[in-house]
């Protein structure tokens, strides 16, 4: 992938996914390879996200999934802004996706991203140069 990467939380949570195993060795290696390269952002919510469906879903114990958020937050993390959250808003209502989905879009276009991996948009969709790679798709 050219440019640098946006992780959902989704890609996070398959890390602790033992049921899905292709998934979560995709998943282990997009965030060591981000680890590496320095080049893929997450967002506080992505994180806080991670936490709430790792401890709730997957029944991962909140001390294990609190030291996942530690590793996870040697990524790039953007910090969730005012502007960001009505810049979410804007792109809600234009592209008619949900908020938060339109809030991963608005901070990955912020930390200058030019791919947003997940599962849960259009394979190939594209927001203002940000293309959408669902990257669990065979």
């Amino acid at each position: 992938m050219n440019g640098a990467s946006f992780l959902d939380s989704n890609v996070l949570i398959y890390t602790d996914d033992h049921d899905a195993s292709e998934k979560q060795a995709v998943a282990l290696g997009l965030v060591e390879a981000g680890q590496a390269d320095r080049a893929t952002f997450v967002s506080t919510q992505v994180l806080e996200e991670y936490f709430s469906a790792a401890t709730r879903k997957l029944g991962v114990p909140a001390e294990i999934a609190r030291r996942k958020v530690e590793l996870f937050s040697q990524l790039n993390v953007v910090l969730i802004t005012v502007d960001d959250i009505l810049g979410a808003i804007d792109l809600h209502r234009l592209h008619r996706i949900s908020f938060w989905d339109a809030l991963l879009v608005q901070t990955a276009r912020r930390a200058g991203c030019t791919t947003l991996l997940t599962e849960d948009l259009q394979d190939g969709r594209r927001f203002d140069g940000i293309v959408v790679r669902n990257p669990f798709a065979q």
